[in-house]
């Protein structure tokens, strides 16, 4: 029953957030009761875990509550919703902010300080440069990225919690902590031992800023100005070969030119030698079917290493590495043993120790001198390979690396990965081909490795010959017992820490893994793989993968190949891709374009109700247009939320009971049309549309509230009889089912109102369902639409005669088809009451038409 006690003289959305959301703590609404749960029952979620470092942005308010609408909406199905939430502590935007925020950088030959207090404290964007940056040990430094990344994991919680994300708290984790290690590096033990991982000296694209390896799928083109050089190779008959270059600086490191097998300009050539220009070196040339006959002047020279390209011809063609781009970006001082002429050397000598830009500003030069340029440069614009997050053209440098196989090399492992992509419920569907593109397009197998500090440490040694060599392939891996383990502070097994670095005895692995490695892992990370096995059992295979669709080719292909290797399954049934927020012109927003909005101030100037409204709004896979300056939709989305609690109030007062019997027909109509809303809002969140759920809640609301509430109110305010009784039992019963259907995307709103009438939330309430009704509707709601057309003609009426809706009417006539008038007839007396009608008449026509409205006049 209604407690009036409850109901607040003046609803607002102010404060519901805190109010909520500490009584959603204090009563556990959200925890995951794994004693309650069989598996069939349960729904579970492989939360993204958002990279702790700075702020969040109003992408992540946007993914997340399309998120939380499923989760609630599975919860009052009946579901145990297992809904954690991780943080993703490690990886280069970490260390960058610890970098700035306390101005210090990461010297790992620098011995530990423990009582070392940064220079600075919230420094962020004052001390960027390097030169600027106190060097610390690297255990200095990882115990500020945790200090930091707790702090910003706290803020982010809070952000969360505002929000209203029915999350189980007590199901948080790190990617950093102790358990999360354990799980990465048993899962990467497990690759070795299979053969999945494996290590490799190989040309790796390196970003010369970071100093670090970067994957294929961290990379992105970018368009960038520069130029072609016509260059001219010399033949042993006298003649020359041109070819065009926009990294003459390489000329250097050439291994070979090369053409399409099926070009007849150059298939003489193909067997013979020419002579590089200033550095005289004879370099063969070699056909390949990669060569394109209509760029540049048809055949191109192999350079070691100047793009991906490159690096196939070379591994294909079986070429000799002549890299001379060092880890700092700049030409190394020793030239390729190939450059044997005093002239060659002595040009090389010139380029030594600079930028990949001033060596090529010397080797053009040296071009002209030599007259081997043969024209003047052409201004091109051309993609170029960045690191996602960097800010200079990567490099390829011959490192060290540890790879997993990824399908790249092995057609089986790629057909697999495919089919698993294939059992996956794709929402929206057509994201399932960008994972599938992504998959085919596989050029190399998963770099793992970074030159990084902060993160999971790759658990590996390497045994030292007799001259203190590294045996790199004779690995120490750890053993299970071991984990966690960081190799560059622990001995290796078998060893003791004074023979690190000892001839015959050993040294750690200082690599970490890439920040993806371990993302890939968070159904294991979360559930407790070879932790918590009783947990594991029960949530996975997980229900849904909630995330953005730039990362299905990182975090979502990632994840699927290593339940892949490891479990020989699918790591969950649906996954759900949202689409992007873009701003007023329709660009993405990224904190590198500078028009990320920063969701704090928008959730409280407007309420957490109405930024959900907003989000829940879009389509998955539907980019979301975002202006900070006039966010309609959130303000409608507001709208909505006080008129919910507004038609709360309105409805709790009347007196009356909720079970009391429906009997008029407009009521029934009204409820049967219910009926109806209730099925398709659900057909729609089964099908992981929740902008359709709330569309066809949303408008039924509003005819709700402006048509039927206003037809029936006279009659609920009126004496008990068996039609105001009615009139109050229709009006709850329907307040009670839109209070449920607008649960998950308006949390706060919602639980108010209901808590007027019950001791429990709705968030625990069940799902409406049509059996809730049936039996008190009719079979259908044409009733209350012809009511409310009749109602909207008066009303037009009257405000066409510029009079006010409570002007009394002499008269009215509504005209309707034969078979509507018998219906229309049920609901007069509602109609004179609530449009003030003295006589209302009812003719038959062809089409519904009301007329012949005469008005009193004012002093009447």
């Amino acid at each position: 029953m209604t407690d009036t006690a409850r109901i607040p003289d003046k609803p607002a959305l102010e404060g519901l957030e805190s109010v909520w959301g500490g009584t959603w703590e204090r009563e556990g609404t959200y925890r995951f009761d794994r004693s309650a749960a069989s598996r069939e029952q349960i729904y579970s979620i492989d939360t993204p875990p958002p990279t702790a470092s700075g702020s969040l942005h109003v992408g992540h308010v946007f993914s997340f509550t399309h998120t939380d609408l499923m989760a609630r909406y599975q919860r009052m199905r009946g579901k145990h919703v297992f809904y954690p939430m991780g943080w993703d502590d490690n990886g280069l935007p970490t260390e960058r902010r610890v970098q700035n925020y306390y101005g210090v950088r990461c010297d790992p030959s620098l011995p530990y300080d423990a009582g070392f207090t940064p220079p600075f404290e919230g420094a962020e964007g004052k001390s960027v440069k390097a030169a600027d940056q106190i060097p610390i040990s690297r255990r200095n430094f990882i115990e500020l990225c945790e200090r930091l990344t707790v702090e910003d994991e706290q803020h982010f919680e809070a952000t969360f919690r505002m929000l209203g994300l029915s999350v189980d708290w007590t199901q948080s984790y790190r990617t950093i902590a102790d358990e999360a290690l354990f799980t990465s590096q048993l899962a990467f033990i497990r690759n070795v031992e299979r053969g999945e991982a494996y290590q490799a000296l190989a040309p790796t694209l390196w970003d010369v800023t970071f100093r670090t390896a970067v994957a294929q799928a961290e990379l992105e083109d970018r368009e960038q100005a520069g130029h072609y050089h016509r260059v001219g190779f010399h033949r042993p008959d006298g003649g020359i070969v041109e070819i065009e270059t926009s990294r003459p600086e390489l000329i250097p490191a050439c291994v070979a030119l090369v053409a399409h097998p099926d070009d007849e300009r150059y298939q003489p050539l193909f067997g013979t030698t020419v002579t590089t220009p200033v550095f005289g070196v004879e370099v063969p040339v070699v056909a390949h079917h990669l060569a394109q006959k209509d760029k540049g002047t048809g055949i191109a020279m192999i350079c070691t290493f100047g793009d991906v390209t490159d690096v196939v011809w070379w591994r294909e063609l079986d070429l000799p590495n002549r890299a001379i781009v060092g880890f700092d970006g700049r030409i190394i001082a020793e030239a390729p043993e190939a450059i044997t002429t005093e002239a060659g050397r002595a040009a090389y000598a010139e380029l030594a120790g600079k930028t990949a830009f001033s060596a090529k500003q010397a080797v053009v030069s040296q071009l002209r001198d030599s007259g081997d340029l043969l024209a003047d440069p052409k201004s091109v614009t051309h993609p170029v390979k960045f690191y996602e997050k960097g800010d200079r053209p990567l490099e390829i440098v011959s490192t060290r690396q540890w790879y997993i196989r990824n399908g790249a090399r092995d057609d089986q492992l790629r057909e697999r990965l495919i089919a698993r992509g294939r059992e996956i419920d794709w929402h929206p569907d057509f994201m399932r081909v960008r994972y599938e593109n992504w998959v085919e397009g596989l050029s190399g197998d998963w770099l793992i490795s970074r030159q990084r500090f902060f993160g999971v440490p790759i658990p590996v040694w390497y045994p030292l010959d007799d001259a203190g060599d590294p045996r790199f392939d004779e690995p120490i891996v750890a053993t299970r017992d071991l984990l966690p383990v960081d190799p560059s502070s622990a001995p290796a097994p078998g060893f003791d820490e004074a023979q690190r670095g000892e001839p015959g005895g050993f040294i750690g692995e200082h690599d970490i893994m890439d920040t993806w490695a371990t993302s890939s892992l968070t159904p294991q990370l979360a559930a407790g793989w070879e932790r918590d096995p009783e947990l594991w059992n029960l949530v996975f295979p997980y229900s849904m993968r909630p995330q953005a669709q730039d990362i299905i080719r990182t975090w979502l292909f990632s994840t699927v190949l290593r339940a892949e290797l490891e479990l020989g399954e699918k790591p969950w049934s649906d996954t759900a891709i949202s689409g992007f927020i873009v701003d007023p012109d329709r660009k993405k927003m990224s904190k590198s374009k500078g028009n990320v909005v920063t969701p704090t101030g928008l959730l409280e100037q407007h309420g957490s109700d109405a930024v959900r409204y907003w989000a829940a709004s879009s389509r998955l896979g539907t980019d979301a247009a975002f202006d900070p300056q006039n966010p309609t939709q959130v303000k409608i989305g507001r709208r909505l939320a006080i008129k919910v609690l507004n038609a709360a109030k309105f409805i709790l007062a009347f007196d009356g009971r909720a079970d009391a019997p429906v009997t008029v027909p407009v009521d029934r109509s009204m409820l049967a049309e219910l009926t109806s809303v209730v099925a398709r809002a659900t057909r729609a969140f089964d099908g992981y549309d929740h902008a359709r759920a709330l569309e066809v809640s949303e408008t039924f609301f509003w005819t709700f509230c402006d048509d039927y509430l206003e037809l029936v109110k006279e009659r609920a305010y009126g004496q008990p009889s068996p039609e105001q009784a009615s009139a109050v039992a229709a009006l709850k019963t329907a307040l009670d089912v839109i209070l449920r259907l607008f649960a998950p995307v308006l949390a706060f709103a919602t639980e108010e109102a209901w808590r007027w009438s019950h001791d429990t939330s709705v968030h625990l309430a069940s799902w409406p369902t049509g059996d809730d009704l049936a039996a008190r509707g009719e079979a259908g709601g044409e009733l209350l639409e012809l009511a409310s057309l009749a109602l909207t003609g008066i009303r037009r009426a009257k405000t066409d005669a510029k009079a006010s809706q409570k002007t009394p009417v002499l008269s009215a006539t509504i005209v309707a088809p034969t078979a509507s008038i018998a219906l229309l007839r049920s609901v007069a007396s509602d109609l004179r009451a609530v449009g003030r009608i003295a006589e209302l008449s009812f003719v038959e026509g062809e089409a519904f038409e009301v007329r012949d409205v005469a008005l009193a006049a004012p002093s009447e």
